[in-house]
This record gives C-alpha cells, structure tokens and sequence, in this order.
C-alpha cells in the first residue's frame, strides 16, 4: 500500500464517521460540520465541500481526530 493520502470527499468521510459511530451534532461556521462520539466525547470537524476534495493536511487532523490510521481509513471506505 502506498503512503500517499487518498484523495477523498465530504461524503467519503462520513461515511467512515458513521462507521465509526460518529453523528452530526452541529453545524459550525461557514460550510464546517461538527461530528461527535459519545462514548469518549471525542469530536471532528468536516468541511462539506461537496465533491470537492479534501486537502490532504485536512484530512490528516480528521484522521487524528478519528484516532485511525491512514490504512484503518483506506480498509473502512473499501468495505
């Protein structure tokens, strides 16, 4: 597997939110969505762009904030 982020979407990353028991709490500023967990607190922001891509150092703190891997993110959206 390459180490090269994927390019992916608003709704490439849902996706993996929700699989991961995330749900939409909040719209935040601008086209900024908050996603949150309930079973730690733990939250992300996503920029809804639609089928614009997200930037790579973007999807980097999303990832982050996920607590997954660039690998773990890349096995969930083939599922």
């Amino acid at each position: 597997m390459s180490n090269r982020f994927p390019a992916v979407n608003y709704k490439d990353v849902i996706k993996i939110a929700k699989k991961l028991d995330f749900y939409f709490c909040r719209q935040a500023k601008g086209s900024h969505e908050i996603w949150r967990r309930d079973e730690d607190g733990r939250h992300t922001t996503i920029p809804n762009h639609g089928k614009k891509s997200i930037k790579r150092r973007t999807l980097k703190a999303i990832l982050k904030d996920l607590q997954i891997s660039l690998k773990e993110f890349v096995i969930l959206r083939d599922k």
